[in-house]
């Protein structure tokens, strides 16, 4: 193979992990309205050594050493797959512009993951004719977010990868089925600029559940895909409640009760945690409500620092239905 060096960037979504109904096994990518690119973006390009830049907004966040950083373990597993099937191994220089703040609840370390392992591939296609299939790409994503939460879970790194809502299934080759969404609505994220940790925020949880709460949890969740599946909204956000995390999960989130109490009381569709939190979410299918939501958001829920800084945002977005995507250069 000739050597090359046509850059490829990525793009990859922020996501609502959970969306409280669907421990685990529940994820929907969403995108501002207003275009911002909320998610990491990823580029690769052609270099003498492999090395990692990190830039970005949330940068000075992550590790200083490129050895600490999940993106540099992305590169060591896809080399690790090229060499398994007997394909060249490219030096590439990896630049991760962190839009993503850290512990948000949002996604943040698979919007990495995904951008990291999706620029490669996109990267060794367009400049050496070689790629690997999207089933071996979300394997190798949830084993790199596996590294981080401690445990294996899809329910934000497919999101971010094919879009939509995914719905994860017992079976390791699918994995996951996209769930039909509700175009007319809005999900309006309110991240306070704390950090939650993923393993922190399992570490509440407790170790067994009770027979009344798994019924639950199941109807709910069945509930949830039939209706979906129906395109029946109503119903389908009137059974978005969260038996297993955010009982014990909200105190962590300082505001986070007050926020639903006033959110259901103004009539919202649904209100949870995203992930591990402490990013709100709540829905609505009217633009102004959404809008009214966000500005009350951005009052009562963002969280000043000691240093009398507030990192918080609010953004006001839609289901993305595209997922990962290779920007223009």
């Amino acid at each position: 193979m000739s050597k090359v060096n046509n850059k490829v960037s990525v793009f990859a979504p922020a996501s609502i992990g959970n969306v409280s109904v669907g421990f685990d096994v529940l994820g929907v990518a969403v995108k501002p309205v207003d275009g911002t690119l909320l998610g990491d973006v990823v580029s690769v390009e052609a270099s003498e050594r492999d090395e990692l830049i990190v830039i970005g907004e949330f940068a000075n966040k992550l590790p200083g050493e490129p050895k600490d950083n999940i993106v540099w373990h992305c590169l060591q597993l896809f080399n690790q797959a090229l060499i398994a099937r007997d394909l060249p191994v490219q030096t590439v220089t990896l630049t991760l512009e962190k839009k993503m703040p850290v512990g948000s609840g949002l996604g943040s370390s698979a919007c990495s993951v995904v951008a990291a392992l999706a620029a490669l591939n996109a990267y060794y296609r367009d400049n050496y004719q070689v790629s690997f299939e999207q089933e071996a790409m979300l394997r190798m994503m949830g084993e790199m977010e596996a590294k981080i939460s401690g445990s294996l879970h899809y329910d934000n790194v497919a999101p971010c990868y094919y879009g939509g809502m995914q719905l994860m299934v017992p079976d390791s080759e699918i994995i996951t089925r996209q769930l039909p969404q509700f175009g007319d609505c809005f999900y309006v994220m309110a991240y306070p600029g704390i950090e939650v940790s993923t393993k922190a925020a399992r570490e509440v949880l407790p170790e067994h559940y009770s027979r009344a709460e798994l019924i639950s949890f199941g109807q709910n969740l069945a509930t949830f895909v039939d209706a979906c599946h129906r395109h029946d909204k109503q119903q389908a956000f009137s059974v978005v409640r969260d038996i297993v995390a955010e009982p014990y999960r909200q105190h962590l989130l300082p505001g986070f009760e007050q926020a639903c109490q006033y959110l259901n009381a103004q009539g919202c569709l649904a209100v949870g945690i995203s992930g591990s939190g402490p990013t709100l979410f709540c829905v609505t299918d009217s633009e102004q409500q959404a809008n009214e939501f966000a500005n009350w958001l951005k009052e009562n829920y963002l969280q000043t620092l000691t240093s009398g800084e507030c990192e918080g945002f609010v953004h006001v977005c839609r289901v993305d239905e595209q997922g990962a995507c290779q920007l223009a250069q």
